[in-house]
């Protein structure tokens, strides 16, 4: 059970009514995660905006759920590894062989490669990276944009990890255990 009151929609009040509205019109459903963090308004809409804005970023989706599931790995986060697993193979594109390789910051194609390996060393060390780490990512075709954007995405993605694990959100997507 989630240690945080999941907010119900249909009971919300005020902002966090709009808010948890406007997911269920984005998404055609209100994840549990976005009801936990109801509970905050400022913190569901700080969410929302991070993570709408780095959609509009240059990175594919399904390189965006890759980082998503190599952090939530790495964080141990179930909660997370369980929706982008499901949000990978269902909306992103990719197979379910290579979520379970985002896992371990693996990818077939050698840019996504280049990009997990860049955001696992970004998350390993908590953003303290050599400058080895940028050349070897710019080498490998990474521009200075999708460099910043793999930190922002990284970051949105502990966010979301250190979240769910403190409420320990009640897993509402088929369940993968990291």
């Amino acid at each position: 059970m989630s240690r945080l009151p999941l907010i119900q929609p249909e009971s919300a009040t005020g902002a966090a009514a709009e808010l948890l509205a406007a997911v269920q019109k984005a998404l055609g459903v209100t994840p549990n995660m976005t009801k936990a963090m109801a509970n905050s308004p400022a913190v569901l809409s700080a969410y929302l905006e991070f993570s709408g804005a780095l959609a509009g970023g240059s990175l594919p989706a399904a390189v965006r759920e890759q980082i998503a599931i190599l952090v939530a790995q790495e964080n141990e986060c179930d909660y997370c590894l369980s929706a982008h697993s499901y949000i990978a193979t269902n909306l992103a594109g990719l197979d379910a062989a290579e979520a379970d390789h985002a896992r371990h910051a693996r990818a077939t194609d050698p840019k996504s490669q280049a990009t997990l390996a860049f955001a696992a060393t970004v998350v390993r060390t908590r953003g303290d990276i050599a400058d080895a780490d940028l050349k070897s990512a710019r080498e490998a075709g990474l521009s200075d944009g999708e460099i910043a954007e793999v930190v922002g995405h990284v970051a949105l993605n502990v966010f979301t990890n250190y979240f769910n694990k403190t409420a320990e959100t009640d897993i509402d997507w088929p369940v993968v255990r990291h």
